[in-house]
């Protein structure tokens, strides 16, 4: 099929020259093209064609849409959603079509959980700069850190990262720059590159300290000479909008109490400026300042529809909002009022006659425009922008100096039509800068001994807006029973207003330690948390969002959507061992390795990684011999004659624990097989050239262990004060003969010197060893070889089950 009608029958219209260019041209490294005028279907169905249709190997499998604001997410997947199903090609994640998934925060559903099992389709993820790159610096938020590697190496191989508007992106924008940089060093698995997209990107902003010497090679691509000739394109940039200045300000004297009488007054020119019929956008830099807007004019402009639009609503509200805006604001004679924050700026298809903004540097300004008569539908339209003055101390969360140069710029304009606006060249941002040794550091994702995490948010949020996701629950006392929260839960909220929340006398809040593996109280609340909340304490309004002031008690939305009956983050969890199945270990070890040859098929493996990795599928499991794993799930095993198991045909959670010689039980809490399988394979393995990658593999199966060895706080310890013990592992535990796919693993003594740093009876310590392997093959190849052993094992746990494995 021809692209024109490619394009026209996933759209229902014709391409644009420039839509067309990038589909059939050469792929850029910038996409510059005007607001409102086809970003997102022009990336979202050239990758397509060329992947579909041109069967281009060049462009990765899985197109990445990072975004800036959360409101957007919803708004493209509907968006890329009704193109796949217009052009036939629509599909769950291992149906063989092209899968839809959200990257977002807390327990998503089933569906949604399967795309990283699938890294051989076409797949299109969507999702926040802060959930997205989290995941791409390996402490992603709001998610499992056990599946931190497996997104690591997925996003990082075979993924075409698509940023957009990318003037929004703040310090996520250079560590974007830095991320391919650091691809480029170490090189990657599989094809990975960058697209950044924009209507004011000025390509010097990407000029980082390890980017900068590829800055010549980049290409760009925008409008044409053809585009402008088009009808629907000049209408959109001649669109027609007077520039005028607001007679409200926010200044010194009007900030106080909270900007008391800045928001009356700003409320009274609004009510004054709308007309009936008619929709007026009103957009302001705070999100505190826009609920108190939003209360004012609900009093000024009674019979008028009101809505609100941030960033701090849970999903139900926010969808909710968002369906209200698609409706057509003239259906009840007295128009609309939105009032919003940033979120409005980058994606959101909204147009308004009357626009009022505050300040804000002029990319965004250029952005805020376009939401004002978008498609040239009003004869008249009219932008008023707000002064904030420089003594006010409201700059926030933008900087004084962009301000001043945007004040300097809108005051020698009376008209914000798009195709009279000078392009306005800024200095780049001073910001945090990822450097190569953060990333290389960030590889190793075992909390310190504090249970804490290194904090990557200055390199994804500016540092004056910290995010952090929080949830409630309709609980007294200690939330010991608490389960994970589903997505629909979580409400974003800024680290600044949550300490006010939390600084309210009888309000707590509680973070799960996942060494401790309990809820843990905190006064400390860091970027990127999943915070408990008690539903009496308050906090959020349904029509308000996230709210300090807020004191009823807090609807608990009833979830319906899969759930585990798991503490979050818990080492004890074996999900994939008690699956209702009773299978034999050697069985399993059989079909995972079968799992893996099968994906090193699809994904054209080097012969090397399909055999380290298969490798790695065959031993991972042989550490579930161990008498202490046999008895967790067998409570009747009897050494010799039970059949050795790795899935159990029960429910539950297991009881680790062996019996000495007099037969008492002796407890093995937090026992992890995978480390006894690496220490067998150490032993008895060949491969000489990739033993300690196939070691590494092993061990890494479950995201568990990973760089390091060490026992938890929590775990009991041998009587011996000087044996050595891990992960429910004591030194000198013994596994007993096994036969694996032919083979027999003769009984073994498994020994924990590894642990000890320097050179020990076995070699080099299990730091060395992992350090090296991190040096020799980077975290990008490193992190796709883990993801790949991983997926197996879970694909084959799955068809065991009976709830899928291969297709």
């Amino acid at each position: 099929m021809g692209y024109s009608n490619f394009f026209r029958k996933a759209t229902g219209h014709a391409a644009y020259p420039f839509q067309e260019q990038l589909a059939l041209g050469a792929w850029p490294d910038i996409l510059n093209v005007p607001t409102g005028l086809g970003k997102t279907a022009a990336v979202t169905l050239a990758w397509l064609y060329r992947r579909r249709e041109l069967q281009d190997s060049e462009i990765p499998r899985r197109l990445v849409w990072c975004l800036p604001m959360r409101v957007l997410v919803e708004q493209t997947r509907t968006n890329v959603e009704s193109w796949l199903k217009e052009l036939g090609c629509y599909g769950e994640p291992g149906d063989g079509q092209v899968s839809v998934s959200l990257l977002m925060g807390g327990e998503p559903s089933l569906r949604e959980a399967q795309w990283a099992s699938f890294p051989d389709e076409d797949a299109i993820l969507i999702g926040t700069q802060d959930m997205l790159l989290s995941r791409a610096l390996m402490r992603g938020y709001g998610m499992s850190r056990y599946q931190w590697p497996v997104h690591f190496g997925l996003l990082h191989n075979d993924a075409l990262w698509v940023y957009d508007e990318v003037q929004l992106m703040g310090p996520a924008l250079p560590t974007t720059a830095q991320l391919d940089a650091f691809r480029h060093r170490h090189g990657t698995s599989k094809p990975a590159r960058s697209l950044w997209v924009s209507a004011t990107l000025d390509s010097r902003w990407l000029a980082t300290v390890d980017f900068r010497d590829r800055m010549d090679q980049l290409t760009i691509s925008g409008l044409t000479d053809n585009d402008r000739k088009e009808n629907e394109v000049t209408r959109r940039l001649n669109a027609e909008k007077s520039l005028l200045p607001s007679r409200t300000c926010l200044t010194k004297e009007t900030a106080k109490k909270k900007a008391a009488s800045y928001i009356q007054s700003l409320a009274a020119e609004v009510a004054e400026s709308h007309h009936d019929g008619q929709q007026t956008l009103v957009i302001v830099n705070r999100v505190e300042r826009a609920q108190a807007l939003y209360k004012a004019l609900r009093k000024q402009l009674p019979d008028t529809d009101t809505l609100l639009l941030h960033a701090r609503f849970r999903p139900p509200e926010r969808k909710a909002i968002e369906k209200a805006l698609q409706q057509d604001p003239a259906k009840d004679g007295s128009g609309r009022v939105v009032i919003a924050t940033q979120a409005v700026e980058a994606g959101v298809d909204i147009s308004s006659a009357v626009l009022f903004t505050e300040l804000a540097p002029w990319s965004s300004l250029v952005q805020r425009f376009g939401r004002c008569n978008r498609h040239g539908e009003h004869q008249e339209a009219r932008v008023y922008w707000i002064d904030i003055e420089d003594d006010a101390g409201e700059a926030a969360p933008y900087t004084s100096e962009a301000l001043q140069n945007a004040r300097q710029r809108v005051k020698e304009l009376d008209s914000a039509c798009p195709s009279n606006l000078p392009r306005f060249e800024e200095s780049a941002p001073l910001y945090p800068v990822l450097r190569h040794k953060d990333l290389m550091q960030l590889f190793d994702t075992d909390p310190d001994l504090s249970g804490f995490d290194v904090d990557v948010s200055p390199y994804i949020r500016d540092p004056g807006s910290p995010q952090l996701q929080v949830f409630w629950r309709d609980f007294t006392g200690q939330p010991d029973t608490e389960i994970s929260p589903a997505r629909d839960e979580l409400c974003p909220a800024g680290l600044g207003q949550f300490k006010e929340f939390l600084s309210r006398k009888g309000r707590d809040a509680w973070a799960w330690d996942p060494l401790g593996e309990r809820w843990q109280p905190t006064r400390q609340p860091r970027p990127g948390q999943i915070l408990l909340l008690r539903s009496a304490d308050g906090g959020y309004d349904r029509e308000l969002g996230f709210d300090r002031d807020a004191k009823r008690s807090v609807d608990v939305i009833t979830q319906a959507v899969e759930r585990t009956e798991e503490p979050p983050e818990s080492n004890d969890a074996e999900l994939l061992t008690f699956i209702g199945q009773a299978i034999e270990l050697a069985e399993h070890s059989q079909d995972a390795e079968a799992e893996l040859r099968f994906l090193a098929d699809r994904l054209d493996l080097p012969a090397w990684q399909q055999k380290a990795a298969a490798t790695a599928d065959l031993w991972h499991d042989l550490g579930k011999a161990h008498e202490a794993f046999q008895r967790g799930i067998q409570p009747d095993y009897e050494p010799g004659t039970s059949p050795m198991l790795a899935k159990s045909g029960g429910r539950g959670r297991p009881d680790y624990h062996v019996l000495d010689e007099d037969g008492n039980r002796i407890v093995r809490r937090g026992f992890r097989h995978e480390l006894a399988s690496m220490l067998a394979w150490l032993k008895h393995g060949d491969h000489a050239d990739h033993k300690d990658l196939i070691a590494y593999l092993i061990c890494a199966h479950h995201g568990r262990i990973r760089m390091r060895l060490r026992a938890l706080p929590n775990e009991p310890s041998p009587p011996e004060p000087e044996r050595l013990f891990s992960r429910g592992l004591w030194d000198r535990d013994r596994l007993p003969e096994i036969r694996l796919n032919g083979m027999t693993v003769p009984e073994t003594e498994l020994r924990l010197d590894l642990m000890q740093l320097g050179r020990g009876p076995d070699g080099p310590s299990w730091t060395e060893r992992t350090h090296r392997l991190l040096d020799l093959h980077g975290p990008f190849e490193l992190a796709w070889l883990e993801a790949l052993v991983r997926i197996a094992d879970w694909k084959a746990s799955r068809a065991e089950s009976g709830s899928g494995g291969r297709t």
